[in-house]
């Protein structure tokens, strides 16, 4: 089946961190997700693909995820798009900051983007699917999870997002906020089985292991 999606992942900065350009090659307009402070490598990427970025898309508010909205909000005025669940805390000063909640969807383009709140390793931690691709930030790793021992951070919590993200097709491709695996992205068939967080039978379970 033919797509105008565009996926790019960028690791950048001192912590492996993920960046991702989500772009409709159509229209040429893209989403960053998660936005390191390096935003030149950004929108050098971005150029070299013929997109430009319009819009900001954040996982959670933790400082690592937001260094690129001193650019792309507060220079450029671009929206930026976080949970409303967000923990006061980590919600950046960010001068184009838009609250989101389950299932609102944002337009790329052509491109949907559905957001799938996934509390736990902060409460406004929040996915976004666009077609069968899963940006998770600290939510879930390739062979790991996010840490729940942050304040708001909440174990039991994250299980239960988990068990969300496991009801999705398996041909789901999960993308991680960080590079903490074998690989950079996997089928969620492939996670459900190897990932021993996600693979957990029961909370009692995962609770053993978080």
């Amino acid at each position: 089946m033919k797509t105008n999606l565009y996926i790019q992942q960028l690791e950048l900065g001192q912590m492996a961190n993920f960046s991702y350009l989500v772009g409709d090659k159509a229209s040429g307009e893209a989403a960053v997700v998660d936005p390191n402070d390096d935003t030149d490598a950004i929108e050098a990427a971005a150029a070299k693909a013929g997109l430009r970025v319009t819009t900001v898309l954040l996982t959670h508010g933790h400082y690592d995820h937001t260094g690129g909205l001193k650019f792309y909000s507060n220079k450029l005025g671009l929206p930026a798009y976080l949970s409303k669940d967000e923990f006061m805390l980590y919600i950046p000063q960010c001068k184009t900051l838009k609250r989101i909640a389950d299932h609102d969807k944002i337009m790329i383009g052509t491109i949907s983007i559905k957001c799938i709140p996934t509390p736990g390793h902060t409460p406004g931690g929040i996915c976004y699917l666009a077609e069968n691709n899963l940006f998770t930030g600290d939510t879930l790793f390739i062979e790991a999870i996010g840490r729940t021992d942050l304040p708001g951070g909440n174990a039991s919590t994250l299980f239960k997002s988990l068990q969300k993200i496991k009801q999705l097709p398996d041909n789901t491709i999960i993308w991680p906020g960080h590079n903490y695996g074998a690989s950079t992205s996997a089928l969620l068939k492939t996670l459900k089985i190897e990932n021993p967080f996600l693979a957990a039978k029961t909370e009692a379970d995962f609770l053993n292991m978080a």
